[in-house]
C-alpha cells in the first residue's frame, strides 16, 4: 500500500519529496500518519477502521441534520457510498469529505458565530488535506458570516501549515509534481481521446504516470491546457456568481459548494473514481435542507457513482484497452456528471441571481 510507504517517510520527518505519486497538500500527511494511533493493528487495518469511523461520523451528522426525515440526505450517503465498492476504503477521500460535510453543517446553523467559525476552521483544515473542501465557503452569506468563516479558515490553515513546516521537510513538494499531470483516462478529456482512438482519428497510448494511467500521444498536452483553461473559466464564473448573487436561503451555501466542486471536477484533467465520494457527500448535505435546488442534480450522481465502480475496478482492463464496454461505461458516467454540473450551475444561478418576475399589475378597471 502506497500510504504505508509514505507513512515510513513521515516517521523519518520528511514529506515524500521527489515522489511523482505524491500529489497531495501537506495536511494529507496527518491522515496518512493517523493509523499510527492504533499500533495494535496493521497499517491497512488501522486505516480501514479510521475510514469507517469517518464514514459513520458523516452518516450520524447527516441524520442529525435531517431529523424530520423529510429530505433524505443521510440516505444518499448511506446508500450511495457502497455503490463505489472498495474505493472509499482505499483512499482518504472519506476523511476529507467528512471535514467538508461537518463544515457545511456548521455553516448551516443560523445566527451562530461560534458555529460559523468552527465551519471555517474545518474548511481550512480540509483545504490543507485535499484543497477542494475550501469550496464549502464559496456560498457563505455576505457580511459577518463570511468574515468569521474565512478568517477562521485562514488562521487554521496557516497555523497547521506552519506546524508542518516546522516539524517536517518538504511540505510544499507536491506543487512541483502537480504541474506535470497529464490527461487521466477517466476524465472527460480522456473519454474524448478514447473515442477518437477507437474511430482511428487519434493514435496514442496509455501509460502509468504520476500514480495514475494517462494518455500519451499527439494533442494530449493541448487537451490538458484546454482543461486548465476551462478550470480558469469555471473559477471566473464562480466569482461572477458570488458577485451577482442577491438571494440567499439556508441551502445556498450547500448548493454552491456542490455546484462548484462539480464544475471543477468535470473540467479537471483528472477524474478519479474516488472523486465521487466528494460529490455524494456534498449532495447528501444539500438534501438536509428543504430549500435546496439541487435535488435533481443529486439524483444524477447516484447512477454516476454506480457507473464509476464499473469503470473502476470492474471494467478497468476494458477501459484501458478501449473495448466497446470500456468506451461506453465511462462515456455515460462522464455524460451524467457533465449534465449534473451544467444543471447545478443553472439552478444555482436561477435561484440566487435571476430576479423573480414581478406580478402583473392589476387592471385599474
Amino acid at each position: 500500500m502506497l500510504y504505508r510507504h509514505w507513512y515510513a517517510q513521515f516517521a523519518g520527518g520528511s514529506f515524500p519529496v521527489g515522489d511523482p505519486a505524491w500529489q497531495y497538500p501537506p495536511g494529507a500527511g496527518l491522515v496518512i500518519m493517523s493509523p499510527g494511533v492504533l499500533p495494535w493493528l496493521s497499517y491497512f487495518q488501522a486505516f480501514v477502521v479510521l475510514t469507517l469511523l469517518a464514514d459513520a461520523l458523516v452518516a450520524l451528522a447527516l441524520a442529525r441534520a435531517d431529523q424530520e426525515r423529510l429530505t433524505h440526505g443521510a440516505w444518499v450517503w448511506v446508500c450511495g457510498l457502497p455503490l463505489l465498492l472498495h474505493v472509499p476504503l482505499a483512499r482518504y477521500d472519506v476523511q476529507a469529505t467528512a471535514l467538508a460535510v461537518l463544515a457545511l453543517l456548521a455553516l448551516k446553523r443560523p445566527r451562530s458565530r461560534a458555529a460559523h467559525r468552527i465551519g471555517g476552521a474545518l474548511a481550512g483544515l480540509g483545504a490543507l488535506v485535499k484543497v477542494w473542501p475550501l469550496l464549502t465557503l464559496i456560498g457563505t452569506p455576505r457580511g459577518r458570516t463570511s468574515r468569521d468563516a474565512w478568517t477562521a479558515a485562514a488562521v487554521t490553515a496557516g497555523a497547521l501549515l506552519g506546524a508542518l513546516t516546522l516539524f517536517f521537510t518538504g511540505p510544499l513538494a507536491f506543487l512541483r509534481e502537480q504541474g506535470g499531470r497529464g490527461v487521466q483516462i477517466e476524465s472527460l478529456g480522456g473519454t474524448a481521446l478514447a473515442l477518437a482512438r477507437a474511430t482511428g482519428v487519434w493514435s496514442g497510448t496509455v501509460d502509468l504516470r504520476h500514480g495514475a494511467l494517462e494518455y500519451l500521444g499527439p494533442y494530449v498536452s493541448s487537451l490538458g491546457y484546454l482543461s486548465l483553461l476551462l478550470t480558469v473559466v469555471t473559477c471566473g464564473w464562480l466569482l461572477l456568481w458570488r458577485l451577482r448573487a442577491r438571494h440567499w436561503t439556508p441551502a445556498t451555501p450547500l448548493d454552491a459548494a456542490l455546484a462548484a466542486v462539480l464544475l471543477l471536477t468535470v473540467t479537471s484533467r483528472v477524474l478519479s473514481p474516488q472523486y465521487m465520494v466528494w460529490l455524494l457527500g456534498l449532495g447528501a448535505v444539500c438534501l438536509t435542507s428543504r430549500a435546496t435546488v439541487m435535488r435533481p442534480v443529486v439524483l444524477l450522481l447516484l447512477p454516476a457513482a454506480a457507473l464509476s465502480s464499473l469503470t473502476y475496478p470492474v471494467l478497468y482492463a476494458d477501459v484501458i484497452a478501449g473495448t466497446l464496454p470500456g468506451l461506453a461505461v465511462p462515456a455515460l458516467r462522464n455524460a451524467l456528471l457533465l449534465a449534473a454540473a451544467l444543471l447545478a450551475a443553472r439552478r444555482l444561478w436561477t435561484a440566487t441571481v435571476t430576479p423573480e418576475p414581478e406580478p402583473e399589475a392589476a387592471d385599474a378597471t
